[in-house]
């Protein structure tokens, strides 16, 4: 059965209420459900003032501000507590230029270390701040499941507000307030956001509730931030992520932070065009880098210092381990699909594999890379030094992982979490050898349609419609991500003009094509090699290719080209 389903006829009816727009665009906006005139200028035209929500709709928001004030007022001392990746780290740095803005003083940033310490808050860090005397602590994505840490905090009479966006399992911790809008008797109007982004609404409410001298709408400089963690965490960019997305990467352009500054010409990237894809693959896994690989307060460090050395520095170092890591990740890779080939090259419902030797901090990157190839949920684990076996999951398919692991036997995860599509997990080192067969139980009685899952293409291109002009059609569409998919396109009969694998790892895939009236087109497809496809990929082969449109800054030069969905 092909997966792919095409829509190719549009009425007068629906093109109508979009005339203002091009074709092309009326095609791809009505192909998202949008079908009305305000929708679609709501959709392009994302605005700060109208389409944020009142941070004081949020619950618990005015008895945090209340409390944070009076802090503020008093000298207490505080804590900022993130999480050690791309969605918490920038949430600390929101946080950490909030106070310094206000010229408060008394307070310390804190990010626990992957490996000695784990996931969200812990006891020993709370009896750490116990004994110097902390009066509140901020949580920034993380500590929605830590009961036990805050009754610890609660014995040093340390007030805990957790800032969090991940879903509540079970009791909540005894937080003097919590602010997550996932909570079942929230009402705010979007649930959504990120670790950063519910950070933001707090500093938001903040600044209305404050007296500072902050004049309004000056914390759009935040943005920068702000984007990045929503772009990097992948949380659906609908409503107002949309919005924080849009303008974040509007004010990473233009941000002046050294440590962008000095990423950017690291990376010979141009900062006034940056993109979601430069956020997603260029700035987000080097920030990732520091705490799968090193020291997450580096990356800390490299987005909240004024010093330009010290960015240099920084950039250098976290430039130097992200490629370390994709070494690493890479070898994981091979030693997967090879595991593969070696079965026959069949895969069944749910992929399920590990290795002791492997970093579980990395398991996420290949399990997101695996799912991608083979199209159905990923299970990955590892071990660290710990006692027990930790992983990482992605969906691959339209499958929750959250609703999978949630169908296994008591026991078998130690404890799971993350989100629709991507999760990490712990489970015993004395079960390990169950893990395949009852997630594959748990796949099998998940409520699903059992026909094969479609994939909707949004329109046929020639290669010769691979145009600037095209390109900036779609640019009004960014940012894309979660839910706001980029458009796909059937390119149909296209001969190649070559084949090769690229990468220091030799892990990756282009294929080259000739236009009708001359000029080279490419596509790229990370994580896949000719040899994935047998002898479909030789010369002068004709193939139909489903791709998407990207820009590629790489060896500082503009370049369009197609990222592979499928070759079919």
């Amino acid at each position: 059965m092909n997966p792919y389903i095409l829509k190719d006829t549009y009425t007068d009816e629906e093109r109508k209420e979009l005339e203002t727009y091009s074709e092309f665009l009326q095609e791809l906006l009505i192909n998202k459900g949008i079908t009305t005139k305000e929708e679609a200028d709501t959709y392009l035209n994302p605005n700060y003032d109208e389409h944020l929500h009142d941070p004081f709709l949020m619950k618990d928001m005015s008895k945090v501000v209340d409390r944070l004030l009076l802090a503020i007022s008093k000298n207490e001392k505080i804590v900022i507590y993130s999480d050690y990746d791309c969605d918490g780290i920038p949430g600390g740095v929101l946080l950490h230029d909030f106070f310094k803005k206000i010229e408060y003083k008394n307070f310390e940033n804190y990010i626990p270390h992957r490996h000695d310490e784990g996931y969200g808050l812990n006891v020993s860090a709370m009896e750490k701040f116990g004994k110097e005397g902390v009066d509140v602590l901020i949580s920034v994505d993380c500590g929605i499941t830590d009961v036990e840490p805050v009754e610890k905090a609660n014995e040093f009479n340390i007030d805990v507000i957790i800032t969090d966006h991940h879903y509540p399992n079970g009791i909540l911790p005894p937080a003097f307030a919590i602010l997550n809008p996932k909570q079942e008797d929230d009402s705010y109007p979007y649930d959504m956001l990120c670790g950063t982004g519910v950070a933001f609404k707090l500093v938001q409410a903040l600044i209305q509730k404050g007296n500072f001298d902050i004049k309004k709408g000056w914390e759009k400089w935040w943005l920068d931030v702000v984007g990045i963690a929503t772009i990097a965490d992948m949380v659906p960019l609908t409503g107002e992520n949309r919005v924080l997305a849009y303008y974040g990467l509007q004010v990473l352009r233009k941000s002046m932070r050294p440590g962008i500054l000095q990423l950017c010409k690291k990376m010979y990237m141009k900062q006034f065009s940056i993109t979601e894809d430069d956020v997603g693959f260029m700035i987000a896994p080097r920030i990732n880098a520091a705490s799968r690989m090193d020291v997450p307060m580096d990356a800390f460090k490299l987005l909240s210092t004024n010093d330009e050395l010290e960015a240099g520095m920084l950039s250098t170092h976290l430039d130097k381990i992200n490629n370390q890591r994709k070494g690493m990740v890479g070898a994981i890779t091979r030693e997967v699909k090879k595991r593969i080939e070696d079965g026959g090259g069949e895969v069944g419902e749910v992929i399920v594999m590990g290795n002791p030797d492997w970093k579980p901090p990395l398991l996420g990157i290949v399990a997101n890379n695996i799912s991608e190839i083979y199209k159905r949920p990923t299970f990955f684990w590892g071990r660290d030094g710990g006692t027990h076996l930790k992983g990482s999951c992605r969906s691959g398919d339209n499958t929750n992982v959250m609703t999978l692991m949630s169908g296994v036997p008591e026991g078998l995860f130690l404890n799971f979490g993350g989100h629709a599509f991507s999760g990490g997990f712990s489970t015993p080192h004395e079960r390990i050898h169950e893990l395949e067969a009852e997630l594959l139980k748990a796949y099998a009685a998940i409520d699903k349609n059992t026909e094969e899952v479609s994939i909707f293409i949004d329109k046929k291109l020639s290669l010769n419609d691979v145009s600037w002009d095209t390109y900036r059609e779609l640019e009004k569409m960014m940012p894309f991500g979660q839910e706001n998919i980029k458009p796909l396109f059937l390119f149909e009969n296209i001969q190649i003009r070559d084949s090769k694998d690229f990468g220091k790892e030799k892990n990756h895939l282009q294929i080259d094509f000739e236009k009708e009236f001359g000029g080279k087109v490419s596509a790229i497809g990370f994580f896949k090699t000719v040899g994935d496809y047998g002898n479909k990929l030789e010369q002068g082969n004709i193939i139909s290719l489903v791709a998407t449109i990207e820009k590629s800054t790489f060896g500082r030069t503009n370049e369009l080209r197609l990222r592979i969905v499928d070759i079919v």
